[in-house]
């Protein structure tokens, strides 16, 4: 994974996002999921030019079924954005850099 992106988990998710003092985008995803796979770099991109002003991370649905089912994820990707431990923004599918970036400056205003 990414220097920057988190590897959330049913363990460490409330930790590292819902007590996070910096906003988070939390990208729930699964190996097998091919729109996942497409998302993933503009993820670490993302990841990249926010580092230090919003934490990034993913969960994996498969292996984290825990926290998949409590915030309702049916689809992915679904691109979660939380702050002070709310759920701001959900974007689900595969979406533009530009928009998961507009997303990230409302987060940070």
């Amino acid at each position: 994974m990414a220097e920057h992106i988190i590897t959330l988990n049913d363990t460490n998710f409330d930790e590292e996002v819902v007590h996070s003092s910096l906003p988070a985008l939390v990208d729930f995803w699964a190996a097998w999921c091919g729109p996942c796979k497409m998302i993933a770099p503009t993820i670490e991109e993302l990841a990249a030019e926010y580092a230090g002003k919003v934490k990034i991370g993913k969960v994996d649905v498969d292996h984290n079924p825990q926290t998949a089912s409590r915030y309702s994820i049916r689809s992915i990707p679904s691109l979660l954005l939380f702050k002070n431990g709310n759920v701001l923004e959900q974007l689900v599918g595969v979406k533009p850099k530009a928009e998961i970036k507009k997303a990230l400056e409302r987060s940070i205003a």
